[in-house]
């Protein structure tokens, strides 16, 4: 029988995972790290061959019958990111990823170019943000003149790994509407916007044609053999990982509300129209499944636990034994948890800091909690928002690397107040590629096939990992809460009365 294969190109590594679609079960599963360039500027960049490595040796992990028997392939890649590459496909430079902050001036640049942030949410759904794709080309412009001059694509991380498998560039919807330019509305692009980033080329020109989320390609048939494919296997149209995810957790049809516990933190709901907010106050994104997703992302989330987990010297895999003895509200430690840098709210140039320490306090398990603590806090504030425009949810569809830590489970079930749920494959947007690459080969044959029912059918919850709120817990972290937003208050004044220069 069949399978499918999803492939996750994530900002750590490269997942993937192989899917019976017959049984209902991931027969195989492979990963591979990947390197981080960074520096104190706020750069965070990646060599996209880096990515083609990995996925060459996840499939070599893979068992040769089981390769035997792929059909089709979906790709999920980091959104935001910006792959350039000249006339012959060879890609210019690094790519400029998600959690890149050093363009935050060409943001302002982009946004003034264009009348404004409101005028830029008026045109296309979103303001410019720090790590959308659009300011990255200004960037490069300004500091790689040479890239710039001979740049004739501009591809996404996911988009660039078809490229590689197919041979044909292509975007879809939900991960080109991280780019900035997408008008989300009428899912064309803004030709003001782009005229904002560039006034003296036209942009639209290196960009490639728009796709349904349901459509496929041949893989290339010199790629089937490298990898020992058959040669009769179809790509499907992909996205970015957020949107890829929501198809790994169920979240293709409304009142589902997913939660991505990841090097970043996201919030994410499905919708039958576009959700926008005139403040900006989250991506109003499309979805890689026909409809819109709005979405909150914080920079910070595993972030925060991994780099307090470094200092004290321990894993995350030991994170819940380490605090095993600790309360809500971590001895009174309250840590903003922004070590790349903040997004939800803008806040770029922020960086983390602990608050409350006392002799009695300041030991590696309440710091571990308050990293936690501070990281969760972060997206109940972007759930508030989602909230506050009448969005209600009955349940939290949890995935990403925390969802498998015990506590934070129990953790995000009482400070959110709703019950949790967990699928039972935990790489959701792995999973997410391989159903979508599902949907693109029913859709092949019979014209019209039903996204939500393969999310029924095959998305599959672990009840032994559910959690359901505390009342006691639940009121013990408000004062925890309520501090975190005080200290983010005085962040937000601090940033507006010093606004960070230079670009």
């Amino acid at each position: 029988m069949s399978l499918v294969v999803g492939i996750d190109v994530g900002t750590q590594s490269v997942k993937l995972v192989a899917y019976d679609p017959a049984v209902r079960r991931v027969l195989a599963t492979h990963g591979k790290a990947i390197d981080l360039i960074a520096d104190d500027a706020g750069s965070r960049e990646q060599h996209p061959a880096w990515w083609l490595d990995a996925i060459r040796t996840c499939f070599a992990m893979l068992d040769p019958a089981l390769r035997a028997r792929v059909a089709g392939i979906g790709v999920s890649g980091q959104q935001h990111g910006f792959v350039p590459l000249d006339a012959t496909g060879k890609v210019l430079a690094p790519a400029k990823l998600w959690c890149d902050t050093s363009t935050q001036a060409e943001c302002g640049e982009i946004m003034h170019a264009a009348g404004g942030a409101q005028r830029c949410i008026a045109l296309a759904g979103n303001p410019i943000l720090a790590g959308y794709t659009a300011s990255k080309l200004p960037w490069t412009r300004k500091h790689r003149p040479d890239a710039y001059a001979r740049l004739a694509s501009i591809l996404l991380p996911h988009d660039y790994v078809n490229f590689w498998l197919t041979g044909e560039r292509w975007m879809e919807y939900g991960d080109a509407s991280g780019t900035g330019w997408l008008d989300v509305r009428t899912r064309q692009w803004s030709v003001p916007l782009l005229a904002a980033t560039d006034a003296h080329r036209d942009l639209s020109a290196c960009l490639p044609p728009l796709v349904d989320p349901a459509a496929s390609f041949p893989l290339a048939p010199a790629i089937a053999d490298e990898l020992g494919l058959p040669r009769n296997v179809r790509v499907s149209a992909g996205g970015g990982d957020n949107m890829m995810a929501a198809i790994g957790t169920g979240n293709v049809a409304a009142g589902v509300l997913s939660m991505s516990l990841g090097t970043s933190g996201t919030l994410f709901a499905h919708s039958m129209h576009p959700v926008v907010d005139d403040a900006g106050s989250w991506a109003a994104f499309c979805s890689s499944s026909g409809g819109w997703l709005p979405l909150i992302c914080t920079m910070n989330c595993t972030v925060a636990t991994e780099a307090v987990a470094k200092a004290f010297g321990f894993g995350t895999r030991d994170g819940d034994a380490v605090m095993a003895g600790t309360a809500p509200g971590a001895g009174g430690l309250v840590m903003l948890p922004f070590f790349n840098g903040e997004r939800t709210p803008e806040l770029p140039h922020a960086r983390a800091s602990l608050f409350g320490m006392d002799p009695g306090n300041f030991d590696r398990a309440n710091v571990y909690r308050a990293a936690m603590e501070g990281a969760t806090y972060a997206l109940r504030n972007g759930y508030d928002l989602l909230q506050a425009a009448g969005m209600r949810f009955d349940a939290i569809r949890l995935t990403g690397g925390g969802s498998h830590s015990a506590a934070w489970r129990q953790m995000v079930a009482d400070v959110f107040a709703l019950p949790v749920e967990v699928p039972v494959q935990a790489e959701g947007a792995a999973l997410g590629a391989a159903l979508q690459a599902l949907w693109a080969l029913q859709e092949a044959v019979a014209p019209g096939a039903d996204l939500a029912a393969i999310a029924r059918e095959h998305v599959q919850l672990d009840d032994a990992l559910s959690a359901s709120p505390d009342a006691r817990s639940v009121a013990a972290y408000q004062p925890g809460y309520r501090q975190f937003l005080r200290h983010l208050d005085d962040a937000r004044t601090s940033h507006a009365e010093h606004p960070p220069t230079g670009g």
